[in-house]
C-alpha cells in the first residue's frame, strides 16, 4: 500500500489559510515573555522545560518555534570569551539554522504532535505514549552542536495519560543539553506534576495594534482590525479562522437583523440562514454558531457590567444598551446563552438541518427580547 506524501499528511498545529508557526518568524504583543526568556537564558541557568501558556491562537506556538530557532542558532559555551547575550530571540531569515527549522530537519530538534493513522488515514485524536517514545529515543542519540537539544510538544493539552506520564519522566531526569517547550491551551488539563517541573511564559490576547501586525504578517488582510480584535477575542488563530469565511460580514449582517427584534425580520432571516447553512458551507454554519454565541455573551457581559465594549458591528452598541439595559435583563441573556449552546451541539450531533437550526436559534432570540420588553 503506498504511503502518503509527507507534504499531504495535515499538520495538526497550523491554522488553516496561515503559515505554519515555524516559518513565522514574527511575534507581536508578547515582549514580556521573550524578555523573561532570555533573562533566563543570560543568567545561564536555563530550565530545562517551559510550558507556553494562553489562549488559542494567541501566539504560542510561534514564541515556541521562535525560542527554538534561537537556542540552535546559538553558538557552543565559550567561557570567558563568549559574546554577550544576544537582545532579541531574532534569528535571520538565511541563517542555516532557520532553513533547517523550516524543513523539519535539524538534527537538533523534535517535534512532538498528534501523529499520521496509517490504517485509518488520518491524524490520530491524541498525542500517544509512542510518539514520547521516539522524542526519548531522540534525546538519547549523541547530540551534535554543543550538545543542544530542543523539543517543541504542540499541544500538551492533547496527549493522552500515558504520553503523559511517559513525558513526566523526562522531565524528572531531563537529559543534559535539553530544552522541552510545552504549547498547552489549557493548563489545568495537565498532570499538576508536569506544570509543577516547568517554567511558565504566560501570553496574553492581542490588542488591535498587535492584531493587526499580526495579520498582515500572516498575509491576511483586514478593514477593521478593531472589530476583528473584539470578534476573535484578541486570538490572532481565530482572527484568521473569521477572516478565511468573511466574519466580519456574517457578523455585521447577524447584528443588522437583531436591530429588528422584537419585530423580527423573517425574509431576512432566511436569506441569512441559507447564505450560512447552504451545500458546501459547513464551516461557515460552525462560524455562524459562535457569532450568536458571542453576540450572546456579549450582550449579557454589557448588561451586567453596564459598560458597552468596542463595536464589532455598526449598531451594537446602541442595539446592546436596548436589549440589555440592566442586570436582571444580562442574567436572561446569560441563560439564553446556555441554552441555545446546549441546544447548538445537540442539533448538530443528530445532523438537524443547519438552516432549520440557525432558524430556530435566532427566533429564540426574538422572542426573549419580546419577553424581557414586557417585564
Amino acid at each position: 500500500m503506498a504511503q502518503p506524501v509527507q507534504d499531504e499528511i495535515p499538520e495538526p498545529d497550523r491554522v488553516e489559510g496561515a503559515p505554519h508557526p515555524r516559518c513565522t518568524t514574527g511575534l507581536f504583543g508578547h515582549d514580556r515573555a521573550e524578555a523573561d526568556f532570555l533573562s533566563a537564558h543570560a543568567s545561564g541557568r536555563l530550565h530545562h522545560g517551559w510550558l507556553i501558556t494562553g489562549p488559542l491562537g494567541v501566539g504560542k506556538a510561534t514564541l515556541a518555534w521562535r525560542i527554538a530557532r534561537f537556542l540552535l542558532a546559538q553558538p557552543p559555551e565559550q567561557g570567558l570569551f563568549a559574546p554577550p547575550p544576544p537582545p532579541s530571540l531574532d534569528v535571520p531569515a538565511d541563517h542555516p539554522v532557520a532553513h533547517r527549522v523550516a524543513a523539519l530537519s535539524d538534527p537538533g530538534l523534535f517535534l512532538l504532535r498528534r501523529a499520521w493513522d496509517q490504517k485509518d488515514k488520518k491524524l490520530k485524536t491524541q498525542i500517544t505514549v509512542d510518539e514520547v517514545r521516539r522524542m526519548k529515543a531522540f534525546f538519547s542519540l549523541t547530540a551534535a552542536d554543543g550538545g543542544r537539544r530542543v523539543a517543541i510538544v504542540d499541544p500538551a493539552d492533547e496527549m493522552n495519560p500515558n504520553a503523559a506520564n511517559a513525558l513526566l519522566k523526562l522531565l524528572e531526569e531531563p537529559p543534559a543539553g535539553a530544552t522541552l517547550l510545552l504549547v498547552c491551551h489549557q493548563p489545568a488539563r495537565l498532570l499538576p506534576t508536569i506544570r509543577s517541573r516547568c517554567r511558565e511564559l504566560r501570553l496574553g490576547t492581542l490588542g488591535p495594534a498587535d492584531m493587526a501586525r499580526a495579520l498582515d504578517a500572516a498575509g491576511v488582510e483586514v478593514t477593521d482590525p478593531t472589530a476583528m480584535a473584539e470578534l476573535a477575542g484578541g486570538s490572532a488563530g481565530e482572527a484568521i479562522r473569521i477572516a478565511n469565511l468573511d466574519g466580519l460580514k456574517l457578523y455585521r449582517a447577524l447584528v443588522t437583523l437583531l436591530s429588528g427584534i422584537p419585530n423580527l425580520d423573517r425574509p431576512r432571516l432566511l436569506a441569512l440562514a441559507d447564505s450560512a447553512a447552504g451545500k458546501g458551507a459547513e464551516p461557515q454554519f460552525v462560524l455562524m454558531l459562535s457569532l450568536i454565541d458571542l453576540f450572546l455573551a456579549r450582550l449579557a457581559r454589557a448588561g451586567t457590567l453596564r459598560i458597552t465594549p468596542p463595536e464589532a458591528a455598526p449598531g451594537e452598541a446602541a442595539l446592546f444598551a436596548r436589549l440589555a439595559p440592566d442586570a436582571q435583563a444580562a442574567r436572561g441573556w446569560a441563560d439564553l446563552a446556555q441554552t441555545l449552546g446546549n441546544r447548538a451541539r445537540r442539533g448538530r450531533a443528530v445532523n438537524l438541518d443547519p438552516a432549520a437550526l440557525l432558524m430556530d436559534m435566532v427566533l429564540r432570540i426574538d422572542e426573549t427580547a419580546a419577553l424581557l420588553a414586557s417585564r
